[in-house]
């Protein structure tokens, strides 16, 4: 008999935050699987779930990828030896990839963008980004359309 977890709270492998936002905000492009650099109380912190990257954007700076603004919150139980919540952290990438990423970004209008921030089937923290080109006002006004209309029409076709 399998036995259960001690703490039901905690996520062991699946997704620890998700910018929901940036596929209506971003004509996303290209996306790309990167590691992340954290120390131990950040990886207890986003078992919990309870990280947030919607504000969040990924910079090359001094040959390096890095996420800037994520907030991942303290681990209550760390007391002293915490982390700060909005630090910066590095992004493993390899060289190609990086090379690539920067390229994209010196283009006018591309950011690199964090999608899904997940832990992998090996329990490792992964980082789903994306290269997006902002969108205009007109644009998400036509994703919403379309949105509605492909809603309406499900709802139409279920019932009809």
């Amino acid at each position: 008999m399998a036995t259960k977890p001690n703490k039901p709270s905690m996520l062991v492998t699946g997704l620890a935050a998700e910018n929901r936002r940036a596929r209506f905000d971003y004509e996303i492009v290209d996306t790309l699987e990167a590691g992340i650099m954290l120390t131990g109380t950040e990886v207890k912190s986003l078992r919990t779930g309870k990280a947030q990257i919607a504000e969040s954007y990924a910079s090359p700076e001094r040959g390096e990828l890095w996420l800037i603004n994520a907030h991942i919150p303290e681990y209550l139980q760390a007391n002293r030896f915490n982390h700060e919540e909005r630090r910066p952290r590095k992004l493993l990438v390899s060289r190609k990839q990086l090379a690539k990423l920067s390229q994209d970004v010196e283009r006018a209008g591309n950011t690199i963008v964090p999608l899904k921030l997940y832990f992998n089937e090996r329990g490792m923290a992964k980082l789903l980004i994306g290269v997006g080109k902002g969108k205009k006002n007109y644009d998400k006004r036509a994703t919403e359309r379309d949105r509605d209309w492909n809603r309406d029409k499900a709802r139409l076709l279920k019932n009809g």
